[in-house]
């Protein structure tokens, strides 16, 4: 036994990081308490193991790395995923992002008929409504949406194997039923896709690099020495991936199909534009929660 209790570790990492919040976080995951368990037990004996382990995650705090990556997994809407340097940080402007997706899959699931009608409503798979993230990354937007609805298939791709590791990885801890209606690929947008799924697919669903090279550098450093690069920075101008995606997606998208696209608030008059240009006779761009335009909705 350490002869040091969970108060005393508290308020020592507490200090040790200036931040009490993180500091409960990581007294959580060394522990393994949650935090109505870890209250309970703060004034007991902290074991020699658990108060080792809750050192080395302050110090690789201290030392700038995400919190994110010292917890080793982060929480996004009702998952709880494994988070690392292959991919980037689940942020709550892309939990916005699978909200559009839903209320996109509700309104296709309002137009479906009772059966299926042959060679009409085809982004049908069976009973279900098809649905891609391209360059699926850790696979959150993915399996949010198939755990948050029972009535969509869904396919992620993305040209990183090391990316697909971590989506994988995601994918087994989600339940067994969701987990079933989700494939992975690998491959370089809409390159990933089988041919055979062109104008078959309900709800094409991205968020795809947006930044430009040079804005790399203004980076924060918890950001840009830890987030993967290409999963952040698309081009000269940050519209590449962007343009690729938004143009491409009527060839793939069913009738009636949706694009959800997650976008840089400064990008949303072009991109808008890029949306109206390409065919899309409804289309606009929604804020996230601290107001900013961040989604782009486009409709068939």
């Amino acid at each position: 036994m350490t002869g040091v209790t969970w108060r005393q570790l508290r308020r020592e990492t507490a200090e040790a990081i200036a931040d009490p919040v993180e500091a409960r976080w990581l007294l959580e995951e060394a522990s393994g308490f949650d935090g109505t368990r870890l209250l309970r037990e703060l004034d007991s004996e902290a074991p020699a193991g658990a108060a080792s382990r809750l050192g080395s995650l302050v110090r690789r705090r201290r030392s700038g790395e995400p919190l994110q990556h010292v917890l080793g997994h982060w929480g996004f809407r009702t998952l709880d995923v494994v988070v690392d340097s292959r991919v980037l940080v689940p942020r709550p402007e892309t939990e916005v992002v699978v909200t559009f997706a839903l209320s996109e899959v509700d309104r296709l699931r309002a137009l479906q008929p009772e059966a299926p009608l042959p060679g009409a409503q085809v982004q049908q798979v069976g009973a279900e409504l098809l649905v891609v993230d391209l360059g699926t990354g850790s696979g959150v937007i993915a399996l949010s949406l198939a755990a948050e609805r029972d009535a969509v298939r869904v396919v992620g791709t993305d040209r990183d194997p090391a990316a697909l590791e971590v989506a994988t990885a995601n994918l087994s801890r989600i339940p067994v039923e969701a987990a079933a209606r989700v494939k992975l690929c690998r491959g370089d947008w809409y390159q990933a896709l089988p041919v055979e799924l062109a104008g078959r697919i309900a709800l094409i669903v991205a968020n795809p690099p947006y930044l430009a090279e040079h804005e790399w550098a203004g980076l924060d450093e918890v950001v840009s020495g830890f987030d993967p690069y290409e999963a952040l920075v698309a081009g000269p101008s940050g519209l590449e991936a962007i343009e690729t995606i938004v143009t491409g997606a009527p060839a793939w998208l069913a009738r009636s199909g949706a694009l959800v696209v997650e976008i840089a608030p400064d990008q949303a008059g072009r991109v808008l534009e890029m949306a109206r240009a390409t065919g899309f006779p409804t289309a606009s761009v929604e804020h996230d929660l601290a107001g900013r335009p961040r989604v782009l909705v486009a409709e068939q």
